[in-house]
Order: structure tokens, then C-alpha cells, then sequence
């Protein structure tokens, strides 16, 4: 009883379980798989309270002379398995409750797929669409200059996410070096290759959503070819898996994007959308394709399911208009709680974002473990490699799920948690 009252009063508003934002879904998650965890539950309020959380005030001089002030956030969820691990994303609703979500899916998801890292996750609460290349690349230098306190090598690895990229990393690891007086190509992934970035990096994403849905596909005795896909988001992550899906006789017949939703129910020509989105701002226009609402992009029925947008997009809200097989998240969060329930009730094969989504991160770590040592390997050799270990990630959740009798979403966070808490106990407390 005494355990219960300190847990309940010692916890701040935004960390209530109540919240319906990110960080109440990922708490909920938690309480979710707590029963399996046997004797680790007695450390699983580990899980429920991140390490550290740093807010920076990211003042810069912009183009016009002015002075603006950017609100900056990272947060370290967990590192009893390794340094922190997560990205850097750049988007005007970014809200510490959402960063700590998100580095604690990192801390789940590297877990899950057994890579030697804790997660991590940043953000600047800024629309980078107002702003130009330089005042962007001045916000980048002023935040990471703030951080560099808890980032490094073997710290806290930022990466690319929402609205940063490959350039955007470039001037973290430059700052960082100037701080440091060394260069440091480790202090960040997603890099360029000729900054030590890792070939196969701007696909990993994608192309590792696109192995988890074969192999999903493979527990359903569904064949790929000749299937039909809706993916939300043509980004690098739903560009990139809509394009393998195509090129191996899938039928994507629905994508939206932040412009719109387009629908063809022969199959949208992959190619030649991403041919058109180099020249427009998004997918809406295309003329192999007809415009439907942004609400019927759900109703759409089939086979394969990709939200690589943002999260909390599947809800009570649409939940039951989904006509799919199998959802394959792309994004990270992007199902509540409560439409999972709904889904799993009506037979979708819900394949988790920590499993899912995971290329990126993996080949963040051939990226790091290249960069320590100063030897590359080749694309090929890159895409081999993440391909293994995402096919052994999937089927190591997929068989707890089967002993269980669980969804994957539980049994990757039962693997995961019993990994992260397994490192927490043996390590001990200090002092």
C-alpha cells in the first residue's frame, strides 16, 4: 500500500497515465506487458521515468536581423544496455511529453531488435518550412552546442527524423567537433558518406518496414506479389517501402501525403510518383491517379497497411473503417492503445513499429561500429546485414507471441523490457 501512494503522488501531471498523448500511450504499453515480466516487475518503474531530460533555449540571429528563440529538447530514456540512440526532429508541435515517447520507444525498439544501445530521442519546436538553409543551419549549431553536455560517441548518437536529414547531421558533428577540438564522425549517424555516413542509411527505414510486412506475410501464408498496399507518407520510410513493394508485383493503390490522397485501384506506378514528387510539393496532382478525402484513405480495402507519417493517426476515431490484413507500422506511435484493441478484434495482423521501423537505427549502428573502426562496407553487404537481423528480430517476437498467446506489440515489448531490465538488475544501483 505505502508502494503504491509514493508511485501515484511522486508522479508529475505529465506523467500520468491518464495523459492520452504519447507518453500516456507508451505508459499504458508498459502496464500492458508488466505481468510478464516476472521477477524484473520489481524494476519496471525504470521503464516509466526517463534518465534525463534537457530543455535548451536555442536563441539565433536570423536572416532579416532579428532575434528568435527556439524551444529545444533531448532526453535520454534508458541506457542500462548502451548509449542513447534516437533522432533529431524539427517540427513546431515538438513537447517534451512527446520527446520522452519517443526516446522510450528507442529504448524498446533497440532492445527489441537487440542492438547495444539505450534510447534517446531530440526536438526543436520550429516549422523549418518558414525558415531559410542558413537560419536552419544556425538553429542546428546553437542546439547542439547546448546539448553537447550530454551527447557524444559514447554518450547520446543523434539522427536524422522529421525534417532533418543528412546535412542537418553534418552540422552537428561539425559543431560538436569544434567544441570538442577533434573531429568526432561517431557523435552522430545519418551522416554523409563523405563525413563517415553509412551507404544503404536513406532506405533503412523503409526497407526494413518492407522485410517485416514479408515476413508477416509469411505467418499469414499471404503472398506479396499481386497484393494490394496503402501507405501513409512518401517519405524517405513510405516512399522507400512503396517502392519495393512495386517492384516485386504488389499493387499500391492508395498513398497519402501531407497534400492529399490518391487512389488508383490498378496500382499507382511508384517510379513515376517519386519522379513527380522531385518537382511538386507532395503527391496531390498526380495524373495517374485520382484525388479521393484524406477519411476514405482508410476505408480503402487491402492487403498491406503503411502508416509512415507521424503518430497517434489510427484511433477510435477510424479504427473500424480499416479494411486491411496486415498493418505494418511505418511510424513511429502511430496506433493508439485503444485502436489496437479494435484491430486485433477484427483480425489485423499488426506488426509493431519497435520491429517494423527498426531499419533505421540498425544501420545507425553499422554506421556507428564503421565509423569507430575506419572501415566501410559495401551497400550490398549493408542491406544484407539489416535484412538478417530484421528477419530474426521479427521471428524471435513472433514465436514469444505464439508461447503467450499475445499480439507482437506485447511480445516485442515483453522481449525488450526483459532485456532492458535483465541489464538494469545485473548492473545493479550506484551508489
Amino acid at each position: 500500500m505505502t508502494s503504491e501512494i509514493t508511485t501515484s503522488h511522486s508522479l508529475p501531471s505529465y506523467l500520468n497515465p491518464n495523459d492520452l498523448g504519447a507518453w500516456g500511450i507508451y505508459l499504458q504499453q508498459i502496464d500492458r506487458v508488466t505481468p510478464y515480466l516476472g521477477s524484473l516487475g520489481r524494476w519496471v518503474e525504470t521503464l516509466k521515468r526517463p534518465k534525463r531530460s534537457l530543455i535548451v533555449d536555442v536563441p539565433v540571429e536570423l536572416d532579416n536581423g532579428t532575434i528568435a528563440h527556439f524551444e529545444g529538447y533531448r532526453v535520454q530514456h534508458n541506457t542500462s544496455r548502451g548509449p542513447g540512440k534516437g533522432g533529431v526532429r524539427f517540427h513546431q508541435d515538438v513537447c517534451l511529453s512527446e520527446v520522452m515517447a519517443l526516446a522510450a520507444w528507442m529504448s524498446i525498439k533497440n532492445a527489441a531488435v537487440n542492438l547495444p544501445f539505450g534510447g534517446a530521442k531530440g526536438g526543436i519546436r520550429i516549422d523549418a518550412r518558414k525558415y531559410s538553409k542558413k537560419e536552419l543551419e544556425r538553429v542546428t549549431r546553437r542546439y547542439t552546442s547546448e546539448i553537447g553536455l550530454i551527447i557524444g560517441p559514447t554518450k547520446d548518437i543523434p539522427a536524422p527524423d522529421v525534417n532533418t536529414n543528412s546535412q542537418t547531421m553534418a552540422w552537428m558533428m561539425d559543431t560538436y567537433s569544434m567544441n570538442e577540438g577533434a573531429t568526432s564522425t561517431g557523435v552522430v549517424t545519418g551522416k554523409p558518406i563523405a563525413l563517415g555516413g553509412s551507404l544503404g542509411r536513406i532506405e533503412a527505414t523503409g526497407r526494413g518496414v518492407f522485410v517485416a510486412a514479408c515476413e508477416a506475410a509469411k505467418d499469414l501464408g499471404l503472398g506479396v506479389s499481386g497484393s494490394r498496399v496503402a501507405v501513409q507518407g512518401f517519405g524517405n520510410v513510405g516512399g522507400t517501402a512503396a517502392r519495393l513493394f512495386h517492384e516485386t508485383g504488389a499493387k499500391v493503390v492508395v498513398i497519402q501525403d501531407h497534400t492529399g490522397t490518391i487512389f488508383n485501384e490498378n496500382g499507382i506506378n511508384i517510379h513515376d510518383l517519386l519522379n513527380y514528387v522531385e518537382d511538386h510539393p507532395g503527391i496531390m496532382g498526380f495524373p495517374e491517379a485520382t484525388a479521393i478525402s484524406n477519411e476514405d484513405f482508410w476505408a480503402v480495402a487491402t492487403e498491406f497497411l503503411i502508416p509512415a507519417a507521424l503518430e497517434n493517426q489510427i484511433t477510435i476515431k477510424n479504427a473500424d473503417q480499416i479494411k486491411t490484413k496486415i498493418l505494418v507500422e511505418g511510424a513511429n506511435g502511430p496506433t493508439t492503445p485503444e485502436a489496437d484493441d479494435i484491430l486485433t478484434q477484427k483480425g489485423v495482423h499488426i506488426v509493431p513499429d519497435v520491429i517494423s521501423n527498426a531499419g533505421g537505427v540498425t544501420v545507425s549502428y553499422f554506421e556507428w561500429v564503421q565509423d569507430f573502426s575506419s572501415f566501410f562496407w559495401s551497400e550490398e553487404e549493408i542491406n544484407q546485414r539489416l535484412e538478417r537481423l530484421m528477419r530474426d528480430a521479427y521471428r524471435s517476437v513472433s514465436d514469444v507471441a505464439k508461447h503467450h498467446g499475445v499480439s507482437l506489440r506485447t511480445a516485442a515489448f515483453i522481449v525488450a523490457c526483459t532485456r532492458i531490465l535483465e541489464a538494469r538488475e545485473v548492473r545493479g544501483l550506484y551508489p
